[in-house]
């Protein structure tokens, strides 16, 4: 017989189990497998928050995968803990249109390293009483940031071009420098 303090130790480490696995869950509300369609109506653009030295949205392009994705791994957040000056954002955005067979729609906006807003529209194409819903999706990241390694590269590379122009950075020490960020980027 189990005494109270090990039911007790199975109980919270299951409760933690449940929590973790729901921590990543996607939102319910959106299931994959009542998309009809998804239509990317703008592959890449620019927000505000746009940083050209960290990336170049010209390199960002979103694709029906990366929706499919999105919709599988996001999480709901908070108004608050989307805002931009409290979690990194990349500046830039790409947007699709889902639409479910229920005749409900779903326009996201979804960046590169998974932050995305989302609107709910009826079957008419009005806005549903459902308020803006905000996401974050780690696997969305580290997904499509692994694949624009390249871009981020370029970045670095025009950045450290950029203040070895300035003469704020040495050639040899711009160098180095971009050596030691590909190194840490190419770490598994």
């Amino acid at each position: 017989m189990r005494t109270p303090t090990s039911w007790t130790c199975a109980l919270a480490a299951s409760l933690l189990f449940v929590s973790t696995l729901s921590a990543e869950a996607a939102d319910k509300r959106y299931p994959i497998s009542y998309v009809q369609k998804v239509e990317v109506t703008a592959p890449s653009g620019r927000t505000a928050w746009e940083n050209k030295d960290f990336l170049n949205c010209d390199d960002v392009v979103l694709t029906e995968a990366d929706v499919l994705f999105a919709l599988r791994h996001m999480r709901r957040v908070s108004r608050s803990a989307y805002d931009p000056e409290r979690m990194e954002t990349t500046g830039c955005e790409g947007s699709a249109t889902v639409t479910f067979k229920n005749g409900k729609s779903l326009a996201m906006g979804i960046e590169p390293n998974g932050r995305t807003l989302a609107l709910e529209y009826d079957g008419q194409m009005k806005l549903t009483e459902s308020p803006t819903s905000f996401y974050e999706c780690a696997p969305c990241g580290e997904r499509k940031m692994a694949l624009l390694k390249d871009a981020l590269n370029r970045a670095d590379e025009r950045r450290l071009k950029k203040l070895v122009a300035e003469g704020r950075l040495s050639a040899s020490e711009a160098e180095f420098r971009l050596k030691r960020v590909r190194d840490e980027r190419d770490k598994p």
